[in-house]
């Protein structure tokens, strides 16, 4: 990887563009989504589907907030209703290898808003945003077996299953298996719906 490219990866994380589709608007996650977001940081079904055990506390949530907002190695956006700009959850890239030019994915949804379409529809806005604007070569993440619904979204968007963690977590006495997921910039993928 060339400086020059990771010179350009660094600032277009720290200056994160506004993404749009017909259905969903990602704007740069920052202290405004604070009080949205604290009630999904606190749904049980989020945490779960999220394997989340973290107790959380607003002055923290806030710092991470304001944090994120600058971040030169990591993009997170909030993402909203295009027509009326209520928040819906939360979209990241993190752990960026440079040398690589690789990001972890992952997607947070305010539970009333899971089956719709509208994580699927996030996740192919990033994906374009993180081939073309930060240049990388691999996206990655990594779902739940217990999280079908997830797995087939990620599929839609591009993802294909790379394999199996075997009993990766612990959740309510029984073990369960993640799966490991990734897409690549020469990959196939559907384009977001503009």
């Amino acid at each position: 990887m060339t400086d020059a490219a990771v010179q350009a990866r660094a600032s277009a994380l720290g200056r994160l563009e506004t993404l749009t589709s017909s259905r969903v608007t990602l704007v740069p996650l920052g202290p405004e989504h604070l009080e949205p977001m604290w009630g999904g940081l606190h749904d049980a079904e989020s945490a779960r589907l999220t394997a989340t055990r973290a107790e959380f506390d607003r002055e923290t949530v806030l710092a991470h907030l304001e944090r994120v907002r600058t971040a030169s190695d990591r993009a997170d956006w909030a993402v909203t209703d295009t027509q009326t700009g209520d928040y819906i959850g939360e979209v990241v890239l993190n752990d960026l290898d440079d040398d690589n030019a690789a990001m972890n994915f992952r997607i947070a949804l305010l539970s009333e808003y899971l089956g719709q379409g509208l994580g699927t529809e996030a996740t192919r806005l990033v994906l374009d945003h993180a081939f073309t604007a930060l240049g990388l070569h691999r996206v990655s993440l990594e779902v739940y077996a217990f999280n079908p619904r997830a797995q087939r979204s990620y599929e839609k968007a591009g993802f294909v299953v790379e394999g199996r963690m075997r009993d990766a977590l612990l959740w309510d006495g029984e073990w369960v298996d993640a799966i490991v997921m990734s897409v690549l910039s020469t990959d196939p993928r559907p384009s977001a719906t503009k």
